[in-house]
């Protein structure tokens, strides 16, 4: 009896994107240090680099409350602690004009992480109404069109943020898995390589293996 032909039909060159790499900055807030405001990444919001990070782990701590301290300020120290006062003192520091803009962006992270994303949108835009080139505010709406998969307007709000801060390098991080998903490789590629540049002291394995990925997708396509 003779045995079947074995096909001859070629593999396709069909790469599969890492999709267990996958894991995007979380959101983030504006501080105040030495009488300005920097941006800080905000702990426990889906950390790319320290996943065990909670925002629990800082629960119980003593919270100093200077007298002459704003609102936002003071809603950043109750915010550090974990302390459920910091909605009201950020809502009281929008109500005084103190960082209007910053105190609408940290709102909605709060709200992002209470999985309260309408109402997160809402304080996106309002910052954004306020300072439509506020950073962080179209970070953070990038990541929430993420999580609702409308990579188009994620990536929209990701390369604003960039264009607003070419300091961001997360919103680079980001804008490489929404492009890479979206099978534009070069840019994820170029986008992940200047992430690089900027983060160069952060773990970068997950950001080295996309890189091979895309690589490897460029060469294929």
């Amino acid at each position: 009896m003779n045995k079947k032909a074995k096909s001859q039909t070629p593999e396709s060159n069909v790469i599969r994107f890492p999709v267990e790499a996958v894991s995007r900055f979380g959101f983030k807030r504006a501080e105040v240090r030495g009488g300005r405001v920097v941006r800080m990444e905000e702990e426990g919001q889906m950390n790319l680099f320290n996943p065990q990070a909670t925002l629990g782990s800082r629960m119980g701590a003593v919270v100093p409350m200077p007298m002459q301290m704003g609102a936002f300020e003071a809603a950043l120290l109750l915010d550090d602690a974990n302390d459920p006062r910091a909605e009201a003192m950020y809502q009281r520091a929008i109500e005084e004009g103190d960082y209007t803009s910053d105190a609408w962006c940290n709102l909605g992270v709060l709200k992002s992480v209470a999985r309260l994303l309408d109402q997160a949108f809402q304080c996106f835009a309002q910052s954004l109404s306020l300072d439509p080139r506020h950073a962080e505010s179209h970070y953070n709406i990038g990541n929430l069109y993420f999580e609702y998969d409308d990579l188009k307007l994620a990536r929209m709000h990701y390369e604003k943020a960039i264009e607003c801060d070419p300091a961001l390098a997360s919103a680079y991080f980001n804008l490489g898995l929404v492009t890479a998903l979206t099978e534009d490789y070069r840019v994820a590629y170029d986008s992940l390589l200047h992430y690089k540049t900027l983060a160069p002291n952060e773990d970068s394995s997950v950001a080295d293996e996309l890189l091979r990925y895309l690589h490897t997708a460029i060469r294929l396509s």
